[in-house]
């Protein structure tokens, strides 16, 4: 029985550390999906308005003419018409 009480307060010692060291990974993660979660909304909007931004160069350039024929010509002979 000596034994047991001397194993004892071992294996409680390592079992707290571990649920510690559980319970701090885990709202480690969960601190950190809440800090990323406005920066998919930003990186988003800011993609947007990249693209709003290309479009509008195309057509103030006038190249939408341009690119329309080239992808026209590039489809048909890809396909053969």
């Amino acid at each position: 029985m000596t034994v047991t009480k001397n194993l004892e307060p071992e294996t409680s010692v390592k079992a707290e550390r571990t649920v510690r060291k559980w319970a701090a990974t885990v709202s480690s993660r969960m601190r950190g999906r809440e800090r990323d979660a406005g920066a998919g909304f930003v990186e988003y909007a800011g993609l947007m308005i990249l693209i709003a931004g290309i479009f509008t160069l195309i057509d103030g350039l006038g190249l939408d003419g341009l690119i329309s024929g080239a992808i026209l010509d590039a489809v048909n002979q890809v396909i053969g018409g």
